[in-house]
């Protein structure tokens, strides 16, 4: 299997560190194949010598030397095994350290561009490029070489049967080549089946709340039904094309047995050759092809390797994240500023954000509503620096945010998604999960924060309670207030939280409104929200449309300017005035079209 690309530099890299377990692989193997030239010395010593003279003393001796052999044999190859399953941990290692690196350090457009079923496969990818280093395809790729001592054998017992050997090899050579190619396309197609069906069951499972609600299940399997037939035949045609090639390889085996024997029996007949030597080159002969003809059934294994190793190879020559290292900067005030920002999905279409300019903070409650589609979140992801303008810049307290490594930058914006993921782990785990250095003290005081505390001192095990996989073990609400308490922790100046009242109760929402409003005065806080809860409390209001925005300014006077009418678009909004006249936390936020 060739391996190119950086892959290729990793599996080198791995080959390199075991150097010493692949020179014992080598060196077992070659004595596993000098050893293979026991048996048929062995037939021929008992036909020519035993068996004509009756040496019944010469058998015991023999026999003896071949147990001590077959003893050794299967120590040695039952110790190369073994060197073959160190190597490819180290293969493993090295392989599956640097995608995952490579992975976290993927921008955020990159992550989102493919499902996470396909990013979940490259970790398959990485066991198939290890089954093909250390199992039973490398065995075979480090015995090919020897053939040609089997060949020498023949050629110095009965050199008439080694031209029948010649004539027959390029025949599996030719058959190897060619169940390799096929097995390239079919394995491909296979694959692509099998990777539509499991993106479906992976949608199914994600919605299962909607499937089971709207009874879907009827309507979905047909769909899957489909799909999986698809790859069934996908398989089938695979497996079909290498079962119609291990059969001819297997009669191709056979026919060289008979003609080496047709020929060995003439040889006889004309007295050139003994019973012994034609048995033994017989032996031969198929210890010869048998390397190439196993080809024929590792191959799947071996193009899948292959197949996996371009995969991975592609992944891991993507475009990270700046490597960029931590500057001397100061905690932060909070103040944006964003300067014309431009950002779209794809190269063509509408943008997503639209030539926004204004400014927002330092400190105060601010509030972002819109229609869905209308730009909110795409807002927030540039202004945690998750997503990279297309045009324009934001600035936090004068100094542009694209300079700062994402481990600043999560110190000093707290961003909480939309849609609130738990990790596997205990509460306590989940909440201080962002800041190494947090003390139990830190995660109570957050989930009092977030409005969180409360709930989690309800439950029998407190804050060591089990999350279960993905927060399955627990409400929608209770994981939402723990993802507020988790961004809340290491108290970061900024707070970008799209969505934070969702899945809230009446009571909860009130609570984290009232905290949020008293945060709020040595704290810049951002809010994408509908609650007319959130929107009570908030200094300003900004209200996007279609990327652009429609309005800006204080919240009394976007409250009473929606409530009288349509929001009409415009070139700026006044400087937003904080709820609280005393503390002037709102700053201007002006939007230009």
């Amino acid at each position: 299997m060739a391996t190119k690309g950086r892959v290729g530099r990793l599996v080198r890299h791995a080959l390199s560190r075991s150097k010493g377990r692949l020179a014992e692989a080598l060196f077992s193997s070659l004595f596993v194949n000098v050893l293979a030239l026991a048996v048929p010395i062995f037939m021929l010593q008992v036909y020519d010598r035993v068996v004509f003279h009756a040496g019944l003393t010469t058998l015991q001796g023999l026999v003896i030397g071949m147990a001590a052999a077959i003893l050794f044999d299967g120590l040695l190859r039952l110790g190369r095994a073994r060197l073959f399953q160190r190597i490819g941990l180290d293969i493993d290692i090295d392989v599956g350290r640097s995608l995952f690196e490579k992975i976290v350090k993927l921008p955020m457009r990159v992550l989102e561009s493919r499902s996470s079923t396909s990013w979940q496969i490259l970790f398959r990818d990485i066991d198939a490029v290890r089954a093909a280093l250390s199992g039973p395809a490398m065995g075979l790729l480090m015995d090919l070489p020897f053939a040609v001592l089997f060949l020498c054998a023949i050629l110095w017992l009965a050199p008439p049967l080694a031209a029948v050997i010649l004539v027959a090899l390029p025949l599996f050579i030719l058959l190897a080549w060619r169940s390799g190619a096929t097995a390239a396309n079919l394995s491909e197609d296979e694959r692509s089946e099998s990777a539509k069906r499991e993106a479906l069951i992976n949608e199914i499972v994600a919605a299962r709340a909607t499937v089971k609600s709207l009874a879907l299940a009827e309507r979905l399997r047909p769909v899957w039904e489909a799909r999986h037939a698809d790859s069934i035949q996908a398989s089938l045609r695979r497996g079909t094309a290498g079962d119609a090639h291990m059969t001819l390889s297997h009669v191709m085996s056979l026919a060289t047995t008979v003609s080496m024997t047709c020929v060995g029996a003439l040889l006889i007949l004309e007295q050139s050759m003994t019973i012994g030597a034609l048995i033994a080159s017989n032996m031969l002969g198929a210890r010869m092809v048998a390397p190439i003809a196993g080809l024929v059934g590792q191959w799947k294994t071996l193009q899948n390797a292959r197949d996996a190793a371009r995969r991975l190879d592609e992944v891991l020559h993507l475009e990270e994240e700046g490597n960029i290292p931590a500057l001397p900067f100061g905690r932060p005030k909070g103040q944006f500023k964003l300067e014309e920002v431009v950002f779209r999905y794809g190269r063509e279409g509408d943008a997503a954000i639209d030539k926004i300019d204004g400014t927002i903070g330092p400190n105060g409650l601010h509030c972002v509503v819109g229609k869905n589609g209308s730009g909110k979140t795409t807002l927030f992801k540039i202004l945690a620096g998750l997503y990279p303008p297309e045009s324009g810049r934001v600035l936090l307290d004068g100094a542009d945010i694209a300079q700062f490594p994402r481990r600043q930058l999560a110190r000093w914006i707290g961003y909480m998604p939309q849609e609130v993921v738990m990790f596997t782990g205990s509460i306590r785990e989940n909440i201080v999960m962002g800041d190494e250095g947090a003390t139990d003290e830190d995660a109570v005081e957050a989930a009092k924060r977030a409005g969180a505390h409360d709930a989690i001192a309800l439950l029998p095990e407190g804050y060591e309670t089990e999350c279960g996989e993905s927060g399955g073990r627990l409400s929608g609400g209770q994981k939402r207030r723990i993802s507020a308490a988790r961004t809340l922790i290491g108290d970061p100046p900024v707070l970008l939280l799209d969505e934070p009242s969702g899945d809230l109760d009446g009571e909860a929402e009130v609570a984290l409104a009232r905290n949020l409003r008293e945060m709020a005065k040595d704290h810049t806080i951002l809010i994408s929200t509908h609650s007319p809860t959130l929107l009570s409390v908030a200094d300003t209001i900004l209200v996007l449309e279609k990327g652009r925005v429609a309005m800006a300014g204080s919240a009394k006077e976007v409250m009473t300017h929606l409530s009288g009418g349509r929001a009409q678009p415009t070139q700026s909004a006044q400087s937003a005035q904080p709820a609280q006249p005393a503390r002037p936390a709102g700053g201007d936020a002006r939007a230009a079209e």
